[in-house]
């Protein structure tokens, strides 16, 4: 009797669409943001009482203590809930963390100094794309959901406000870590790693699960008033993943944008300078148009410094 040679065996993984797939992202991220955002309240409510936790959850920033609670509500109900769900999907939902994820660093350190001169560039482009948003208006039918968002808008301004307070330069290097760093990973994850993969996946076109991606980052944080700046930063830093193959191009993107909102806060806060962070009429027309073309002209350079380094790599 002739033996067969024994085959290795090799698990199967089952194919889960792209639809399902999306489903059951949102349906994790939901659950961990309803989970940790009840952690976070009792943890406030441990710390300062009741009145403190009503006054957080309607950003009373009168009460003293609403400044330390607001940071334990932004880390606890919303950057680890954010960074755990794609985290679990990736790992325990599709089994495929490297390509869902994209945490490698197998990418030339030349890609971050690009991405470093698109963000310094960007600068005008973000602040036309911000007074174009400010005048859009919603039609007369839905006034009442336009003074519903611009109220709310007021409300988390004036939340981010009391947090972004910083009287010491170690108040600033903790903003910096928190909205800067943890933020950016945890964004960048879920959105440029996962969510922007199963749209690529779904669409077969990465320019549409790009925009699809960045559309979807900008109505999450709820904010209509700056949402055509932040889908453009959307798209640009998915371009990074796209063309890099590597998440740490947009965290480092992001961290970018991020962090030097909060330094440029401190500064003005302390009067080192007088450029106000709130001043959307900084640059001219000119400026608006050379700040397109470089940022394109810059993309354009990345994607071909990414492009030969994955053929030499390959």
């Amino acid at each position: 009797m002739i033996q067969e040679p024994i085959k290795e065996y090799i698990p199967q993984r089952s194919y889960i669409s792209p639809f399902i797939q999306f489903l059951t992202l949102v349906g994790i991220t939901i659950a961990a943001l309803f989970v940790f955002t009840a952690i976070a309240a009792g943890i406030i409510l441990a710390l300062f009482g009741l009145k403190t936790l009503t006054n957080t959850f309607g950003f009373n920033t009168q009460d003293p203590h609403v400044g330390v609670a607001l940071w334990i509500l932004q880390i606890v109900s919303t950057t680890i809930p954010l960074f755990i769900a794609p985290v679990i999907f990736a790992r325990l939902i599709v089994h495929q963390p490297q390509e869902y994820l994209k945490p490698t660093f197998k990418f030339t350190p030349v890609l971050l100094a690009i991405v470093f001169s698109i963000m310094l560039f960007s600068m005008p482009t973000m602040e036309v794309l911000s007074n174009i948003n400010q005048k859009l208006v919603l039609p007369h039918a839905l006034k009442g959901l336009e003074d519903w968002m611009r109220n709310a808008e007021q409300a988390a301004q004036k939340a981010t406000e009391a947090m972004l307070h910083m009287n010491t330069i170690w108040d600033m290097l903790w903003a910096v870590f928190v909205v800067g760093l943890l933020t950016a990973i945890a964004e960048e994850f879920l959105f440029r790693g996962v969510i922007q993969t199963i749209f690529l996946k779904w669409t077969k076109n990465k320019h549409a699960a790009i925009w699809i991606t960045a559309i979807l980052f900008s109505a999450f944080h709820m904010e209509f008033f700056t949402f055509l700046p932040r889908v453009f930063l959307g798209v640009i830093f998915g371009y990074f993943v796209v063309y890099s193959g590597s998440i740490w191009t947009s965290v480092w993107a992001h961290f970018l944008n991020n962090s030097s909102a909060v330094v440029i806060t401190y500064l003005f806060q302390h009067k080192a300078i007088k450029l106000d962070p709130d001043d959307q009429h900084v640059f001219n027309l000119g400026a608006y148009a050379f700040s397109l073309i470089i940022v394109l002209f810059l993309l354009f350079v990345y994607r071909k410094v990414a492009m030969d380094k994955k053929l030499t790599l390959n």
